[in-house]
């Protein structure tokens, strides 16, 4: 998935000078389709929390993305700098909840699909050499959880540099840039879990993991 492709050509004009002509092309986002039901993680994740966390907030992120998209290629045509500026924080908060959200959607699979199965072949050799076992990872991924000051994310991530995995947490919606690779987040938002388990967070933590798709992590591990 990719943000909006903006290209900056250069001209030569006719007294040799050279200027920048912008031309940008919005690619609209879109809510990605679910593989499965709302109520296919049941009792995990009820089928309203997931209706209500991809049809509403999901798409919010898509929505004010694209306005976003918009505005920063108005801007970059205009050559107006303080405004594309101005627009980052935005970009990067809705662009992060549309890239994490949809991440978030593929880390998760019904029972009957596999969901709650352990990681297998080299993902899961790569975890107990790091943590030791596949109980002590989860212990560690909790524990970021738990250690989470407001909204944000868990993410179990591979460090492109080395090859090492990492669990790391980051705030609000920022997305995994830079030399590490995503390869599973939990997201620890209120609207993740509040309906259904109200204030008991550290039980919406232990539940999920019986419904994460580690097939869909195992594939980004070998990238």
């Amino acid at each position: 998935m990719s943000f909006s492709r903006l290209a900056i050509r250069p001209i030569v004009a006719a007294s040799g000078s050279r200027r920048l002509a912008t031309s940008a092309v919005v690619v609209k986002h879109k809510l990605p389709d679910l593989p499965y039901d709302y109520a296919a993680l049941e009792p995990s994740i009820s089928a309203k929390i997931m209706e209500l966390h991809h049809s509403k907030h999901h798409q919010t992120y898509v929505n004010s993305l694209n306005e976003a998209e918009e505005k920063y290629a108005a801007a970059l045509h205009a050559g107006d700098v303080t405004a594309q500026i101005a627009l980052q924080p935005a970009l990067k908060f809705h662009g992060g909840g549309h890239l994490n959200h949809s991440l978030f959607w593929e880390n998760l699979a019904p029972k009957s699909s596999g969901g709650g199965t352990p990681p297998g072949g080299a993902l899961a050799k790569a975890i107990d050499a790091t943590w030791g076992d596949y109980g002590a990872f989860k212990k560690v991924v909790n524990a970021s959880l738990a250690g989470i000051q407001g909204s944000g994310w868990s993410w179990l991530v591979k460090d492109k540099e080395t090859g090492q995995l990492q669990v790391i947490t980051l705030p609000n919606q920022d997305p995994v840039t830079g030399k590490y690779v995503p390869l599973l987040g939990i997201d620890a938002w209120e609207h993740a879990y509040y309906l259904q388990y109200q204030n008991r967070k550290a039980e919406y933590f232990g539940a999920i993991w019986d419904v994460i798709n580690w097939k869909a992590a195992e594939g980004r591990f070998k990238v």
